[in-house]
């Protein structure tokens, strides 16, 4: 990302890979015949595709107004040519990479000499489209103080409904290669904007401000609306088309980026480049930010449960640990008792051993879940106790050094928990049939650990439970990230998603130890909960369901208010609880207190079931 964050270091290692390896410009002799009669304008570098047709060429003299320099990250300005032709397939603006910090001011006219090249952010094999840019450059200024190009507005007119062009199946999928049309995609309209002057006006935030000082906006009010302001991800194909992500030129340091939620406005006009990052695609990189007005929006709070209802909650409180400030325990704490009204049963996700990220060989997570009840009962909260199976050294992903775990917490003034030999963290749970009535051989006791599915991930914790006499299944995940996965802005159209072919085996993992449970006792009451990392709609939740052994309980909301993460401005479901058929009345609740906001004690909004067994 071209940015002053921390993501900018990284970056600039790409820059100097791409530039070393010819990636970003060709060779210098590939120069040869790219001088014409005809001066090279910026549209002509540009060109009706992705890939600029003089891509690894040298060219020279090519004039344009300076319309925003970047002093950090990746170095450079933007230029735009003034006289535009009449093919609004071709931008009129492109990025100068002068790697050393620019000596161009704005509202300079300059002629720019250099070679041409598609540099991609992130590598070759992100995914990600490139952006077209001269480097190496030698810039001579003409004059100064000159009036920029008027402002394309984005909005939602000018920002086509379908989201993007089918790949071409003779190039793997790409759309690099296809001639732009930015009248019917909302990509190919971005594309042939790239590196020019755009503008924005009031658009509603939709991505709270992140810690990279950067934020989301949607240019159409009415896509795919939130119950709560956000745009709902609903379907492979609800990409949201008017999402844009929104940074600024000025350095941190001299001017701090707005904090904005979900729901709040950016107000007046917000006007700068279009860039194009590998952390959002598509970005306003703003040298005239409009103004944040706050909405009303704040943390929801759930319905306690009645006496005859079991309350059951997931939530994932990203990488807790010892090493955490206390006020990051207070404020997960808080929010159980508080949000969460003190659920019987939560099943939490990354909590990580009693020494974090220090990479010792500790497995334990005694410490942790010791500091994190004790912050449970000091905000009011029950005298929660745990149930967990520490996981073997570094076989379940996360972050090195962390083992990081699903683990149960109980109220046993409400529930009591069935100890049945705990099992180890290689030792699989099975299903038993007593007195007519199903049981696991290891409660606690995890799900198939020796299956391929779980290499190098969270292995599912099964845990048998009673209230008022009735027995209650508890599985809690946490499946495979969605990590290596290619962005919505991906040139290839659809974007590749491997990540899923993990996810499917271990959701039919998870999905056949149920039905051993439903086989055993038709009329079991079975909850598998967690971070699934996959959305109602997908294949995964599919097959987790399949056979009618569960049923997704989100789905049980209005669409405007299925989500539990936010992700590049795309509120989505990453957090479930699914039912077996013999749960069949009860109260779902997606519990907002953490996607939407700046400040977050986690980036996952917490799940809670009530019903009763």
């Amino acid at each position: 990302m071209r940015s002053s964050h921390p993501r900018s270091a990284a970056v600039a290692a790409l820059v100097a890979t791409a530039l070393a390896t010819g990636l970003l410009a060709g060779s210098a002799d590939a120069a040869e015949g790219a001088v014409s009669a005809d001066p090279i304008r910026i549209h002509d570098i540009q060109g009706t595709t992705r890939i600029s047709p003089l891509n690894g060429k040298q060219v020279a003299d090519v004039e344009g107004i300076v319309t925003g320099v970047r002093t950090y990250g990746s170095r450079g300005f933007w230029i735009q040519d003034p006289n535009a032709d009449d093919n609004d397939a071709t931008s009129e603006g492109v990025f100068v990479f002068t790697s050393s910090v620019p000596t161009v001011a704005v509202g300079d006219a300059v002629k720019v000499s250099g070679t041409v090249g598609e540099y991609v952010p992130g590598g070759l094999n992100s995914g990600n489209q490139s952006v077209t840019q001269i480097s190496k450059p030698t810039v001579t200024v003409v004059s100064s103080g000159n009036a920029l190009p008027e402002a394309t507005a984005i909005n939602e007119y000018s920002v086509p409904a379908e989201y993007a062009p089918a790949g071409d199946p003779a190039a793997a999928g790409s759309i690099n290669g296809l001639t732009l049309e930015p009248s019917r995609y909302a990509l190919d309209h971005y594309e042939s904007l790239e590196g020019m002057n755009v503008k924005i006006g009031t658009s509603r935030v939709v991505g709270a401000t992140d810690p990279y000082s950067e934020l989301w906006v949607t240019v159409k009010g009415w896509e795919n609306t939130a119950k709560r302001g956000g745009t709902i991800y609903g379907s492979y194909e609800s990409q949201n088309t008017g999402r844009l992500q929104i940074q600024q030129l000025a350095p941190i340091a001299q001017q701090p980026f707005p904090v904005a939620n979900v729901g709040d406005r950016l107000t007046g006009t917000t006007e700068g480049p279009l860039d194009f990052n590998q952390f959002g695609g598509y970005t306003l990189v703003a040298r005239t930010l409009g103004t944040v007005k706050a909405g009303t929006l704040a943390p929801e709070k759930t319905k306690a449960q009645a006496a005859n209802e079991l309350a059951v909650a997931t939530y994932n409180v990203e990488n807790l640990d010892p090493t955490d400030p206390q006020e990051k325990f207070d404020n997960l704490a808080k929010a159980v008792v508080e949000n969460l009204a003190s659920p019987d049963i939560l099943a939490l996700e990354e909590i990580q051993d009693d020494n974090g990220a220090k990479n010792d060989g500790t497995v334990s997570a005694e410490q942790t879940l010791t500091k994190f009840t004790a912050a449970i009962a000091a905000a009011g909260g029950p005298a929660y106790q745990w149930r967990t199976v520490n996981p073997e050294d570094k076989k379940d992903g996360g972050e090195p050094g962390g083992n990081i775990r699903q683990v149960f917490l109980f109220n046993p003034a409400r529930v009591s928990f069935t100890e049945r030999a705990p099992g180890d963290a290689v030792t699989a749970t099975g299903v038993v049939k007593e007195q007519g009535k199903a049981a696991l051989t290891h409660s606690p006791g995890r799900i198939d650990p020796a299956n391929p599915a779980w290499a190098d991930s969270r292995k599912p914790l099964a845990g048998e439970f009673t209230f008022r006499g009735k027995t209650v299944f508890v599985i809690a995940n946490h499946f495979g990230s969605k990590g290596g996965d290619e962005g919505l802005t991906s040139h290839h159209q659809p974007p590749v998603r491997s990540s899923e072919a993990k996810r499917l085996l271990q959701a039919q993992a998870v999905n056949g130890f149920v039905k051993e449970i439903l086989a055993a006792e038709k009329n079991a009451n079975v909850l598998v909960l967690g971070d699934i990392n996959d959305f109602e709609f997908s294949a995964t939740t599919n097959a987790l369901a399949d056979g009618g052994a569960l049923y997704p309980a989100i789905k049980s909301l209005p669409k405007a208010e299925r989500y539990s993460y936010v992700f590049q401005g795309n509120a989505q479901v990453l957090d479930q609880i699914l039912t077996s058929p013999a749960i069949k009345s009860f109260t779902y609740d997606s519990v907002h207190i953490n996607a939407e906001f700046s400040a977050q004690n986690s980036d996952h909004d917490p799940q809670v079931l009530r019903f009763r067994p």
